[in-house]
């Protein structure tokens, strides 16, 4: 029995050598990203063996044992639980900040919980995944042989995706670690096409060029990055690929009845388990750490996550919060350690090195790919070259054809009367005979010309580093179109000497912005992330639309006079109020509630500041002080009485000393100082504003003390502008005046004041809405005819016109 050969080692040298061997094997094959895909080798793995399974978008979805299968038979020779874990997390959308799995089933929670087991959940890729995945049969990528030689596995991912930046990553190594947090793919890509168009001076690009676009990080999870002049600033973490940045929980304050308050958190730092951090908070509260909360739950759903801290009468919340962000997770730090692979080593990146890396590989990429399409197109013209000698010398062909006992015989004999090669000859061997249709040859024509143009266009590109940026350019701003969504995580700067704790809640925190909210018809509301209005008109126009600010407190008020105060920093984002959130999800309004009206006020005015006038569709008129209205409450509270068979028809934010209009469906208007009614508390009725003749009523009005005119229209689309000043100031409750005869099919539909570029929008009872300016509508006297500005069709009738209300320019603060 051969026992072979003892050989004497160096113990010291040996597990020197094979612990080097480990290391190596662990930081290259298992724990750090390649810099190029953002991917491990178990992540890539996974989307490959999804790829190679049809596992598309479109497709159905495949059990994960299935998928964890693949991987371990094919690619990956670990552990099963280690590969359903690694596909797990690039399905949760808590984890991820642009998913690469799409689930079906339990993936786990932000609580903790851990995903079903593999047997009962389903998977498939998801688009974006597919931008990271495509070309892969392009020789863009140099393939590998598999753990036992059998396969070929991908090195890296095409990836037109920045996944190492877009959803980060953490990895512990052997004497390393890396710890990538996720960015916003839109911000990403405006730095990488900057990069891109300023390529010739590239190395005069600095890190805080770069951060004009990259903000900062953007976590799956939302939530809050302050910085102020005592820590380290993202600039600093940037610029050296190692850094910190301070990560705190969206809070607001709500009120509650009895002068109670309670802290509502709406978004935790990244990697937070809400679970943990409310047993946590509840052991403070037993053992007597932490004072004032007198209740504690979880009200999350699938619309977002709300945890409620209620507080107790003398409870100051101000100095809660102080203790939750200090001795709790809802203030935490993220160590930032840009460790990724290049070039199969592990290299420390900036976040300017980072960008170059994946820029690198994208031109490398289009360069391949582009070789493998020229080399496919001359295969492919040099084919349809021998289709066109066939087709000039077709009876020839057949003849020579017909004449040869073997096809090896016909190939030659084509080959050399043809002067064509062997792969020419066998082409039009194997070529269909309904190819000699007079229309299939004038297709083989048509190829021709469009293949000639590609091949000349393909080596004009492999010539042309510049036109190959381009091409990089408008893939990455196509991924921009499809992908890229607003910033989730708010970015705020302390100021010179102001440090965070000097700021508790999210308003405190976030910079006053000016925004446009709107309510949809089916009661979903949602705010825009800028001064941009949503679209007003249309068959899916909203039914209540306000320009307003973030540090405003927004009022949904019913017909009957209940109203809902909410925070308009807390309400949704979205382009289209029908993708936010519904208002009984959201606020205290039920399914009976109806919200009519909205407005907003600043939360820190005080007596005198302004007041909220609304007005009834029977002529009653209540002002009440802007002061006294609640914050942001878990409770309706009652804006005016309503009485019985009475409706509240509009509402003005006015400063105590202007002049109101009232306009009637019969044609009466009726302008009066808001002085003679005097200001009443919330539960008030009001006073009469006008005098109403049998069947009419109050269909609108304004301040007639602003600029501008007044806009009047009809249910036949008529409509007319009249100057204020053509009706008398005269004394509340009078019968007014008449504003417009009107014959008795016809009556007044809508009214505003506004100026000449100021907008309303009327609604039909069957066209879609429209909008109506102010300077559409002719200018006339009181005594004049309007002109139909509006075509109605026979059977349809304009029902009302809407005003957006604009709280910034009625309250001035």
């Amino acid at each position: 029995m051969d026992l072979g050969t003892v050989r004497s080692i160096n113990i010291n040298e040996e597990m020197q050598q094979s612990y080097l061997d480990y290391a190596m094997s662990v930081i290259v094959s298992r724990a750090l990203p390649d810099a190029r895909d953002g991917l491990k080798p178990v992540q890539r793995r996974i989307l490959y063996a999804m790829f190679e399974m049809g596992l598309r978008p479109g497709s159905a979805h495949k059990k994960s044992a299935r998928i964890v299968g693949e991987v371990l038979g094919k690619y990956h020779p670990h552990g099963d639980m280690a590969v359903y874990d690694a596909m797990a997390r690039l399905a949760q959308d808590f984890s991820q900040r642009y998913r690469l799995v799409e689930g079906q089933g339990n993936f786990g929670s932000i609580d903790g919980d851990p995903p079903a087991a593999m047997r009962y959940t389903e998977a498939r890729l998801t688009e974006i995944s597919m931008d990271i995945l495509q070309q892969l049969g392009m020789d863009t990528v140099d393939f590998l042989d598999n753990f036992d030689g059998t396969l070929q596995e991908p090195e890296v991912l095409p990836s037109s995706i920045p996944n190492l930046l877009v959803n980060g990553a953490s990895g512990i190594a052997v004497a390393m670690a890396t710890n990538i947090p996720p960015h916003n793919l839109g911000e990403v890509v405006d730095a990488l096409v900057m990069m891109f168009e300023n390529w010739t001076k590239i190395d005069d690009i600095g890190v805080e060029d770069l951060m004009k676009h990259i903000k900062g990080p953007d976590f799956p999870t939302g939530g809050l990055i302050i910085t102020d002049d005592r820590t380290e600033t993202l600039a600093q973490a940037y610029g050296s690929g190692k850094g910190r940045v301070r990560m705190r929980a969206r809070v607001l304050l709500e009120e509650m009845s009895r002068g109670r308050k309670r802290i509502i958190v709406t978004e935790l730092p990244y990697m937070t388990n809400k679970a943990t951090l409310i047993e946590k908070i509840a052991e403070f509260v037993r053992d007597g750490s932490l004072e004032g909360v007198s209740d504690l739950r979880d009200e999350s759903d699938r619309l977002g996550m709300r945890i409620v801290i209620e507080l107790s009468k003398t409870a100051n919340p101000d100095e809660v919060l102080k203790t939750l962000y200090k001795r709790t997770a809802m203030q935490g730090t993220f160590g930032i350690n840009i460790l990724a692979l290049v070039k199969g080593q592990p290299q420390n990146l900036n976040l300017k090195q980072a960008l170059k890396v994946f820029a690198d590989h994208r031109l490398e990429v289009v360069r391949r790919r582009s070789e493998y399409e020229l080399k496919k197109s001359e295969e492919r013209i040099h084919i349809i070259k021998a289709y066109l000698i066939a087709l000039e010398n077709l009876d020839e062909v057949i003849d020579t054809i017909r004449r040869s006992h073997r096809v090896e015989t016909a190939r030659n004999n084509l080959m050399r009367k043809f002067n064509l090669d062997e792969i020419q000859a066998q082409a039009i061997l194997d070529m269909p005979l309904r190819r000699l249709a007079a229309l299939e040859r004038k297709r083989i024509e048509d190829e021709h010309k469009e293949v000639e143009k590609r091949i000349k266009e393909l080596k004009a590109l492999l010539r042309s580093p510049k036109m190959m940026r381009e091409v990089v350019i408008n893939e990455l701003k196509e991924v921009r179109t499809r992908y890229a969504d607003a910033r989730r995580t708010q970015i705020i700067q302390m100021q010179e000497g102001e440090t965070a704790i000097d700021r508790l809640t999210t308003r405190d925190m976030m910079p006053e912005k000016l925004v446009w909210v709107a309510v949809s018809k089916n009661n979903k509301i949602a705010r825009t992330d800028d001064d941009k209005s949503f679209r007003q008109w249309g068959l899916d126009a909203p039914s209540m639309v306000l320009r307003t600010t973030t540090h405003h407190t927004l009022y949904l008020v019913t017909e009957t006079g209940e109203a809902a105060a909410l925070a308009v920093q807390s309400l949704p984002v979205a382009d289209d109020p029908d993708s936010g959130i519904s208002l009984t999800a959201l606020s205290p309004l039920t399914s009976q509630h109806k919200p009519k009206l909205i407005f907003s006020a600043p939360t820190d005015l005080e007596e005198g500041d302004g007041y909220v006038v609304s007005v009834s569709k029977m002529g009653m008129v209540k002002r009440s002080a802007l002061s006294e209205l609640p914050g942001p409450s878990a409770h309706l509270f009652t804006l005016v009485k309503i009485n019985d068979g009475d409706a509240l028809k509009f509402l003005l934010l006015t400063k105590g000393d202007q002049t109101i209009f009232l306009a009637t469906k019969l044609g009466m208007g009726i302008r009066f100082n808001e002085e003679e009614v005097r200001p009443m508390g919330l539960v008030a009725a009001g006073v009469n504003g006008i005098k109403l003749r049998e069947n009419d009523e109050v269909i609108g009005g304004g301040n007639a003390s602003l600029r501008g005119e007044i806009l009047l229209v009809t249910n036949r689309g008529k409509a007319k502008r009249i100057e204020p000043s053509q009706f008398p100031l005269q004394g509340r409750y009078g019968l007014g005046v008449i504003a417009w005869r009107l014959p008795d099919d016809e009556h007044i539909a809508g009214s505003m004041i506004g100026i000449l570029t100021s907008n309303g929008v009327v609604h039909f009872k069957e066209a879609a809405s429209r909008l109506l300016r102010v300077t559409d509508a002719p200018s006339r006297t009181r005594a004049q005819k309007g002109e139909v500005v509006i075509d109605v069709k026979k059977g349809d009738e304009i029902l009302e016109m809407t005003v957006p209300l604009d709280a910034i320019s009625l309250v001035g603060k």
